[in-house]
Formats: C-alpha cells, structure tokens, sequence
C-alpha cells in the first residue's frame, strides 16, 4: 500500500472562498493504485509555508501530490518551493504530464511543474484546474507504484515484465 498526502496549494481554497476540486479528484483518482490518503490540506500560496509541509508530510507517507501554484503568476511557487526540499529531480514525470497536457492544449506548456524525491517520498506538482489534475495525473499514474517501490529500495528488475512476476 502507498501512503499519500495531498496538498492543494490556493490562497482563496485556504481561506474558503473557492472549493477545492483538485484535492478531492486527486483522492479517488489514488483509489486505483490503492494509496490510501493520509493527509489532506489546503495553504495559501506561499513558499516557506509549502516547504515546511513537504518536509513535515515527507516524513510521513511515500507520496506527496500539490494541486495548484505550477504556473506564471507571481503567486505561483509549487515548483520553487519542490525544487528547494527535494534531494533528485525526476523530470520525465513532469515531461510526460506536459506532454499529454499539450495533446489537448497548448498552453500545458506553461506548466513549470516538478516532479522529485526527498528522502524515501516522491513529490509531484499537478496544475490547479480539475481538468488538468485529472490529465496529468491520468498520464504518470502506472508508473507511481513503481517509483515508490525504487524509492523505498526495492531491489527488484526494472526490465521484469508484470507477467514474468505471476
């Protein structure tokens, strides 16, 4: 099982003037890899703060997921903030969501998401809009079950095919 922490990160969600619609879709979009979610908040978009709850939540569950806070406004610090506290980069994560994003839309290439490991928990930024969650999370969720299993020191093959496992 994979432990999981959501993190919406939004100013007005944190001060409950908009709903969070991220959060919840990240949740039961989860289900299918069976994280079970540990942690669940919305903060304002600020850096320090963001920091020191993937710091405080990396101690804690294998994954961390933010919503919100990857684009080109000043108040947009999710990869500033990831970027600072992870120990490795990891970015085909983030390539693969841009990419998937661009087959809809050209503007997914204004996503400055970053995906990254800190200690034995992968962070991954996600874009704010619900459409955009479930894009970019629909397109790297095969892939998560094994990055945890790696980061956590899973010895196993990587060039094992799932039938080859049975």
């Amino acid at each position: 099982m994979i432990t999981a922490a959501i993190l919406t990160l939004s100013d007005k969600g944190s001060c409950g003037e908009r709903e969070d619609l991220g959060g919840p879709l990240i949740r039961d979009m989860l289900k299918a890899i069976d994280a079970e979610v540990s942690f669940y908040e919305i903060i304002p978009d600020e850096k320090e703060l963001i920091k020191e709850k993937l710091i405080e939540y990396s101690r804690n569950v294998d994954l961390i997921i933010t919503t919100g806070g990857t684009g080109l406004s000043p108040r947009d610090v999710a990869p500033d903030a990831t970027l600072e506290v992870i120990d490795r980069e990891i970015p085909g994560i983030a390539e693969a969501m841009r990419m998937a994003g661009l087959k809809k839309t050209n503007r997914a290439m204004l996503s400055r998401a970053v995906a990254g490991v800190r200690g034995r928990t992968l962070i991954i930024n996600l874009p704010g809009s619900p459409k955009a969650v479930k894009e970019g999370l629909e397109a790297i969720m095969d892939v998560i079950p094994h990055a945890v299993e790696k980061i956590k020191g899973s010895t196993e093959d990587c060039a094992v095919s799932e039938g080859a496992r049975a």
